[in-house]
């Protein structure tokens, strides 16, 4: 009886002990006290150290967002540092903008048919690593699930698509502050991305066609009216970025346009 009775008390305590254990490994995952699974690939989904790096990448079998690595090339050359340029800027001007908003275009409507597409996030990082990533975050699973698969053995613009799982689905976590803000010191050897914000007209006209649930049906090919006349008039149409914003703010922007439209 003594035996069982301390048998049955040693069995409790590493009970409680690997309980204990679970909590604190789940509150420092993806974290640099992390030693083990790397915060790096965790938080952007790349990571400078590639297949050599020391810490585990668990790449998820699912997920809302899907990453093309090295997808985006700009049509204006990266300058030798980058760092002496402010964030970026330069990279975003003139044709190079308008070069940029239509290959987000040709994703957008690439993988629209797949299902609704909650944002697509193009990097203006230029370490290997980060370079032209595209992510692109949908609405479901299934529909990111969709979009692998239709992908996969493709080409664009004469290059094969490296396309995979990403397990960022949080860019408010992924994305550098002080890039949004213009003060980004690091320029685009940053660690954390800089994403490239499209302007206000495009991305209406992109992600408008989800407002009320609502899909607008569009024909092979088509591309989106009136970007040609908006650019020969050389108006500003005011650019704004929306990462981090939840899907009923998201809504509501949208909403607030269509009623400038009509007044």
């Amino acid at each position: 009886r003594f035996i069982a009775r301390a048998s049955a008390g040693r069995s409790a305590t590493p009970s409680r002990v690997s309980d204990a254990m679970a909590e604190h490994l789940a509150s420092i995952f993806g974290t640099e006290k992390d030693r083990v699974n790397c915060p790096f690939y965790f938080k952007i989904g790349a990571c400078r150290h590639g297949d050599r790096c020391s810490r585990l990448h668990n790449k998820p079998t699912a997920s809302q967002t899907i990453l093309l690595t090295n997808l985006y090339r700009p049509d204006v050359a990266v300058a030798a540092d980058p760092r002496a340029a402010t964030s970026g800027a330069a990279s975003r001007a003139g044709r190079g903008q308008e070069g940029f908003e239509a290959f987000v275009e040709d994703v957008f409507e690439e993988l629209d048919g797949c299902g609704e597409i909650e944002g697509v996030n193009v990097c203006d990082n230029v370490t290997d690593h980060m370079m032209g990533n595209v992510y692109v975050k949908f609405v479901e699973e299934e529909a990111a699930g969709r979009a692998v698969e239709k992908l996969r053995g493709r080409y664009y613009d004469g290059r094969p698509i490296a396309v995979e799982f990403s397990p960022v689905t949080d860019f408010r976590e992924s994305t550098c502050r002080q890039y949004e803000e213009n003060s980004c010191t690091r320029g685009g050897y940053c660690n954390f991305m800089h994403l490239k914000p499209i302007g206000r007209g495009m991305r209406k006209r992109l992600y408008g066609r989800y407002l009320g649930g609502g899909r607008r049906e569009r024909r092979e090919g088509e591309r989106s009216p009136g970007r040609k006349r908006e650019r020969d008039d050389g108006e500003d149409d005011g650019r704004v970025t929306a990462k981090g914003m939840s899907d009923d703010a998201r809504r509501a922007m949208f909403a607030s346009w269509n009623d400038a439209d009509d007044e």
